[in-house]
């Protein structure tokens, strides 16, 4: 065995052995209800019902897009379980102005000469349609600069636009589905480097975005027929889409856009290049729904008793991209949260602490159904005014890193909870719950719990696919998801709820953060 090979194996052999004792001490001093987690892992494990709320959410009302009628029927599908499972005020809880609705009802896309093929692409969300069936050349252009604007001026009218250049397609010589191994988790446990982590560039965001419409209004304004696109993981049949084109409906539109294949947008960008002309017919039906510009978040409670004004949250966001039915982001957090208070119901426990569950939407879109929430209910980031309901909460629980198990929590820097969640660990360590990691992890609705000051933690799960094949992309369906893992998380988070909600105090907090106008920058 190598030296290095060595080393990694001892660092890691190290790291188990100090770190049993200490959780092992940690679960000495914090009260665990065995009797009740043996109740909830009997329910979790030997009969789940999550794979059933995972096909209603998927296969019958997926994908559901913010502001769509199929978010809304899915909804009401869940507000009508949860009544069913004995939650108290289930209900839609009203936020906005989100901007217009859209769905895409039929989609196809051929090339007819110079030899016919069929196309593997889905249209970009709010973008139009194309009112039937149109016939088009395909011509190549791509925008990198502003002065690309004036080199195809007068070029592109009654032309489908291949707008990117074409990436360098790669073999797949590693499997997509990955689970964390022990030295992986070992790293992951350790504080990041000082002065690594990088600042989100807001300046060349905004740049970026402003030259996209530039573009857009651009090709609008030539006559552009569609504009197809793909990119470097668009392979094997997986697309990666998202949207396209204003939610507000008074800004001006775009033209209709799809996202193909790299595959299949290869063959026809080379044709070009070799000058054979390449005719297309596309065929696209979307619609614009304008009727409530607002949007809503999924609530429900589980009450408490001698601590009931107090709250413990569970969450996870319900909305998702079009181009698949939304399972592993994020049918699969919404799911195991659902799961997670049926368990507790079916249990016949009872919490000291509210238990209260939210399903967000807007989530896709910048965090927006949390973001809402939390200013309406605890605080507002850019002032830090806080309200009432913000000193009532002792912590906020989230799962949006698809499918795969749990194998520990992100603490956001807050250290002074972690004997505590350590001890509630303990219990799980047999299905692979072993990590705590003192690192911040961005990107869903913890976020605008944590930019308050409210205790609010995303867990650590096995990646499986979810970047390397189903995050936003068409193959985001029930067959990607693992029904052992959904299992296990939704026990998981069971027991982690009853035990924040039946703990003597509250989780400690970090220091309320000062006032930030751009927590949320777009």
């Amino acid at each position: 065995m190598p030296r290095t090979a060595r080393l990694r194996l001892l660092a890691v052999a190290l790291i188990l052995v100090f770190s049993v004792p200490s959780a092992a001490l940690s679960a000495g001093r914090e009260k665990i209800d065995y009797e009740a987690l043996y109740k909830i892992k009997q329910e979790g494990l030997q009969r789940s019902q999550v794979m059933e709320i995972m096909s209603w959410l998927t296969d019958v009302y997926g994908p559901r897009l913010t502001g769509s009628p199929n978010i809304r029927a899915a909804a009401e599908w869940a507000v009508d379980k949860l009544t069913e499972w004995g939650l108290q005020g289930a209900r839609l809880e009203p936020w906005g102005p989100f901007g217009r609705g859209w769905s895409n009802e039929h989609f196809s896309l051929h090339v007819v000469e110079p030899t016919p093929f069929p196309l593997i692409g889905f249209p970009k969300a709010w973008t139009p349609g194309t009112d039937g069936p149109v016939q088009a050349e395909a011509v190549i252009a791509t925008f990198e600069k502003e002065a690309d604007l004036d080199q195809y001026r007068g070029k592109l009218a009654g032309k489908i636009v291949l707008a990117t250049p074409m990436p360098r397609i790669q073999a797949q010589w590693q499997a997509p589905g990955h689970r964390f191994t022990d030295e992986e988790l070992a790293e992951r446990a350790m504080a990041p480097e000082p002065g690594q982590r990088g600042n989100f560039d807001v300046a060349r965001f905004r740049r970026l975005r402003e030259f996209r419409n530039k573009v857009a209004e651009f090709l609008r304004g030539e006559g552009v027929v569609a504009v197809l696109d793909t990119c470097e993981r668009c392979t094997g049949g997986t697309v990666f889409v998202s949207s396209g084109g204003p939610r507000d409906p008074e800004a001006a539109g775009t033209v209709p856009q799809i996202t193909l294949t790299a595959e299949h947008y290869g063959r026809i960008y080379r044709m070009l290049q070799k000058e054979i002309p390449v005719k297309l017919e596309l065929d696209v039906r979307n619609t614009f729904h304008d009727e409530d510009l607002s949007a809503f978040n999924v609530v429900a409670e589980i009450p408490g008793t001698d601590l009931a004004d107090q709250l413990v949250m569970l969450g996870a966001h319900f909305d998702s991209w079009h181009s698949g039915t939304g399972a592993t982001d994020n049918g699969a957090g919404s799911a195991a949260m659902m799961e997670a208070v049926r368990i507790l119901q079916a249990a016949g426990l009872k919490p000291r602490r509210t238990i209260r569950i939210a399903l967000w939407s807007g989530e896709e879109q910048g965090l927006l159904g949390s973001r809402a929430y939390v200013k309406e209910h605890f605080a507002d980031p850019a002032t830090m005014e806080l309200k009432p309901e913000h000193g009532k909460v002792s912590v906020y629980f989230n799962l949006d890193n698809g499918t795969g198990a749990i194998r520990g929590v992100y603490l956001q820097g807050n250290e002074a909870v972690a004997p505590i969640l350590g001890a509630w660990m303990e219990p799980f360590r047999s299905l692979g719950m072993t990590t705590l990691s003192v690192r911040n992890t961005g990107g869903t609705d913890h976020l605008a719990f944590d930019a308050v000051g409210i205790p609010g933690f995303q867990f650590i799960q096995d990646p499986i696919e979810y970047s390397t094949r189903t995050h936003h992309s068409n193959m985001d369906t029930y067959e990607r998801i693992q029904a052992g893992d959904m299992m296990k998380n939704a026990t998981i988070i069971a027991a982690f709820a009853y035990l924040a909600a039946t703990r003597d105090e509250m989780l400690p907090r970090k220091p309320l953060p000062e006032p930030r106008p751009n927590a949320f920058p777009f």
